[in-house]
């Protein structure tokens, strides 16, 4: 499966309103919490430099472009 359809799985699998830290690859995710610190306090304990921190929406909605 291509890394973009990886990340895709991995963001519908994401918790809504919450933060996460996805792979530096992008295709899993590592740490969830309610806060950034959290997240950050999270990643720090695993010794993850490299992680992408971001914030879920409250729902998903598409787009129509």
């Amino acid at each position: 499966m291509p890394a973009t359809d990886l990340r895709v799985d991995a963001l519908r699998k994401a918790p809504l309103d919450s933060w996460i830290a996805l792979s530096d690859d992008e295709t899993r995710i590592v740490a969830v919490g309610k806060s950034y610190s959290e997240v950050a306090s999270e990643l720090d304990r695993l010794g993850d430099e490299h992680s992408v921190i971001l914030k879920t929406p409250t729902a998903w909605i598409p787009l129509a472009i």
